[in-house]
């Protein structure tokens, strides 16, 4: 009797969460990246005002929100790790994309900052020190790419290290472009160039900006993750032995790595819904990369019509 009350409706709640993200490890390579940039930063500041250059000013200014950056997303990481108590279900881990949506307008608000005051320059350009620029901006590089080759360790899957990352990166940007503009203004005297630098840069930021928070907000209003077409699950749903009709599918991401998905499953009064019901977790997970289910199987009641008919979309009525 009971065997037979379990065959009748099963649910699933397969809890092998896939957010497979080593925070101690991603930890020690963005602490190490924020101690690079920020002992960088402190020299960057004298230079910039002794040089009076506006890319190395917004450099610093950006290796300021570097360094920001990270330290959030140290946090959010941290908070995110909590189990799941009380009435946060998930945890917090969605912390992590108020992280990067955070980074993600950050980027964006500097972008229009350093594009107003580089107008500006243009039109009114100051003596710049190019031999200063130059050989700032190439140190900077270098660090630089050392930081953003440590944050290129840690798992960018995470909205959370990728908004942190493409903080680093648009500052590795910034300092070639800088250089080069130091290079203009040492070898032509052109001071506009360090001017134009720091429109390319503000550009390169509101791109990378725009994209985080695009990302961010794709999670929040909980869309199906990039990358998984919910068309074809539903087909490969439909197309499992016994399946007569799949109702209330919903494929959404609580933070990145973390999709879910749940769903209603009507089976054929011959199938054993246990069994079906495992059969497709196991679809899910491994076709999908969906480890985190709902599934909610019952039998119909015998149809009053053909049951090809149903397959191809007549409505069906559970116990």
């Amino acid at each position: 009797m009971l065997d037979d009350m379990h065959d009748h409706r099963g649910h699933d709640h397969g809890h092998g969460h896939s957010h497979a993200i080593g925070p101690n490890a991603d930890r020690r390579w963005l602490i190490a990246a924020l101690a690079l940039i920020l002992a960088f930063m402190a020299g960057e500041v004298v230079v910039g005002l002794v040089a009076d250059s506006l890319a190395l000013l917004s450099d610093a200014a950006h290796m300021l929100t570097d360094a920001a950056a990270i330290v959030l997303a140290l946090i959010a990481m941290r908070l995110a790790a909590r189990p799941a108590k009380g009435n946060f279900t998930y945890g917090l881990r969605r912390v992590e994309i108020l992280s990067a949506q955070l980074n993600g307008v950050t980027l964006v608000v500097l972008a229009v900052v350093f594009a107003i005051e580089a107008v500006h320059r243009f039109r009114h350009p100051p003596d710049v020190e190019g031999g200063l620029v130059l050989v700032t901006a190439v140190i900077g590089i270098g660090v630089n790419a050392l930081a953003t080759w440590l944050l290129s360790r840690a798992d960018r899957r995470s909205l959370n290290v990728e908004g942190a990352f493409q903080h680093l990166l648009n500052d590795l940007f910034a300092f070639i472009a800088t250089a080069v503009a130091g290079a203009i203004v040492l070898l032509t005297g052109w001071a506009r160039a360090d001017a134009v630098a720091t429109m390319l840069v503000a550009l390169s930021m509101a791109y990378a900006g725009w994209g985080l928070v695009r990302d961010s907000w794709w999670v929040f209003l909980e869309a199906a993750p990039r990358g998984l077409d919910v068309a074809a699950i539903d087909g490969d749903l439909h197309a499992v032995e016994g399946v007569v009709d799949v109702h209330d599918l919903h494929v959404w991401e609580v933070t990145s790595g973390f999709p879910n998905l749940s769903a209603h499953l009507l089976l054929a009064p011959d199938q054993n819904c246990h069994a079906r019901r495992e059969e497709i977790a196991a679809l899910l997970a491994d076709r999908y990369g969906i480890q985190h289910t709902t599934l909610q199987v019952d039998h119909y009641r015998e149809p009053l019509i053909d049951p090809e008919e149903l397959r191809s979309g007549g409505r069906v009525t559970p116990h």
